[in-house]
C-alpha cells in the first residue's frame, strides 16, 4: 500500500528529500529510489559531486488517510553524518584511495569477479561512500573526522586542502573506521574461489600506501539481494572482525 501511494506522490517527495538535505545537509543531491515501507517511503539519494556518498531518507505516510507527509521527513542523523564523513575521507585522502582502488580495479580485470552495479549502489545502497567493491564506515568513537565535518557543514565549499588540514590526526584510529571489500564471482552458481580470496588478503597486507583504517574482505558467490543489496551468506569467505587487516 505504501508503493502506491509513495507512487503517486513521487515527484513532491523527490522535492521535499532534496530540500530537506539541502537545508539540513548543505548537501545536493539526487533521488535514485523510492521504496515503500511500513508507515513511510525509504528515499535513497546520491550527492552531487564531492564529497560523494549514497544515504536515504525516510517520508512518513498514513496508509489511512492516503497521505504523504513530506513536512514531517527525517534521516537517521548517525548515519547521514558518517556518510558525509567517508565521503570526506576519500575526498581528501584521493592519492591513497587510487592506491587503493587501482588495486581492487586490477583484482577485477581478468573477469572472476565483480563488484556491485551502478544500479545496486544507486537503488539500495544508502551506506555512506560506497563503489562497486567497498564502503566506508565508521564507529561515533572516531573523533579525526569532526572538525572536517564541522568545516565542510559551515562552508560547502571549502577546498580539499583545508578539509585535509582540519583533519585532527593524533585523534584518528583506525580501529574506528572501516573500509569493508565485497567482491563477487562473476560466473552464476560459481562457489567463492580461495585462491582468489587469499590473494586479495595478502596483497592488502602487504600495502602500505592504501588509506588507513580497519579492512574487512568478503568474497561471495554470484547471487545479490535485490532490495538490500546483500551478498553474504553462509558460503561467503570473509576475514572482519575480530580480525580485520589494520593499517595504521
Amino acid at each position: 500500500m505504501t508503493d502506491q501511494i509513495a507512487d503517486e506522490n513521487l515527484d513532491g517527495i523527490k522535492d521535499a528529500t532534496i530540500k530537506f538535505f539541502k537545508e539540513t545537509y548543505k548537501t545536493e543531491v539526487t533521488v535514485h529510489n523510492v521504496v515503500g515501507a511500513k508507515d513511510g517511503a525509504t528515499v535513497f539519494v546520491e550527492s552531487k559531486g564531492e564529497p560523494h556518498f549514497f544515504t536515504y531518507a525516510v517520508v512518513p505516510i498514513n496508509v489511512k488517510e492516503k497521505k504523504v507527509m513530506t513536512d514531517q521527513i527525517w534521516a537517521d542523523e548517525f548515519q547521514v553524518e558518517n556518510a558525509i564523513k567517508g565521503g570526506l575521507y576519500h575526498m581528501i585522502f584521493s592519492e591513497e584511495f587510487k592506491q587503493l582502488d587501482n588495486y581492487l580495479n586490477s583484482v577485477a580485470a581478468d573477469g572472476q569477479v565483480t563488484g556491485k552495479t551502478k544500479d545496486a549502489l544507486q537503488n539500495a545502497g544508502g551506506q555512506g561512500f560506497m563503489t562497486p567493491y567497498y564502503f566506508i564506515s565508521m564507529t561515533d568513537e572516531e573523533l579525526a573526522f569532526k572538525p572536517v565535518y564541522d568545516l565542510y557543514i559551515n562552508n560547502p565549499d571549502e577546498s580539499a586542502e583545508n578539509l585535509r588540514s582540519a583533519f585532527n590526526e593524533t585523534q584518528f584510529d583506525p580501529e574506528n573506521l572501516f573500509i569493508n571489500i565485497q567482491f563477487f564471482m562473476a560466473g552464476k552458481e560459481t562457489e567463492p574461489n580461495k585462491d582468489i580470496f587469499n590473494g586479495v588478503v595478502k596483497e592488502l597486507e602487504k600495502m602500505t600506501s592504501i588509506p588507513k583504517g580497519s579492512y574487512s574482505v568478503f568474497l561471495n558467490d554470484n547471487f545479490i539481494d535485490k532490495k538490500s543489496a546483500d551478498g553474504t551468506k553462509d558460503n561467503t569467505l570473509e576475514r572482519s572482525f575480530p580480525d580485520y587487516i589494520i593499517k595504521d
